[in-house]
């Protein structure tokens, strides 16, 4: 996606795998990253409990790449160093979803709905999932552990 495609790959990654919100994700700093040890420390807004996420190595691969490329405190920055706006992620993801073919407006958040939902699809717990997502309360992470349609094939088996 133009000159910004390895920023903007890993902003997406890392959403993902780590079901951010925006804010948390353009605040993401790269004193967050542990490349030693190959976790994330991530910082959640809205009263969210903190916590350490490992990183994958695909994942990892990229953030020392893009580390190289990057002057400035924030992981995700713009050509200036600062942090990319809101408007500008929102933006992106839009258009990345546009180009994957996707039929409907992609937004940032689907992307935390879709860690949960990955995440339940794989049978992780969930307060496993609410820790990762970093919920206060276990009511909110229900809604992104709504049931696969699969959820109940050989149930009696």
């Amino acid at each position: 996606m133009g000159r910004h495609a390895l920023r903007d790959r890993g902003l997406l990654l890392v959403a993902y795998r780590h079901g951010l919100r925006v804010t948390e994700l353009i605040n993401l700093k790269w004193d967050q990253v542990d490349f030693n040890g190959a976790r994330l420390h991530v910082v959640r807004l809205k009263k969210g409990t903190a916590a350490t996420h490992p990183i994958e190595g695909d994942e990892l691969r990229l953030l020392r790449r893009l580390r190289r490329e990057t002057e400035g405190a924030f992981v995700f920055a713009t050509e200036r160093g600062g942090p990319m706006s809101r408007t500008a992620v929102n933006k992106m993801v839009q258009r990345a979803g546009e180009l994957a073919g996707i039929p409907f407006r992609v937004t940032p958040h689907m992307l935390r709905h879709s860690t949960g939902f990955a995440l339940a699809n794989r049978e992780v717990p969930t307060r496993t999932i609410q820790a990762y997502l970093g919920h206060r309360s276990i009511t909110h992470t229900t809604r992104y552990t709504a049931l696969s349609d699969t959820a109940f094939k050989n149930l009696w088996r």
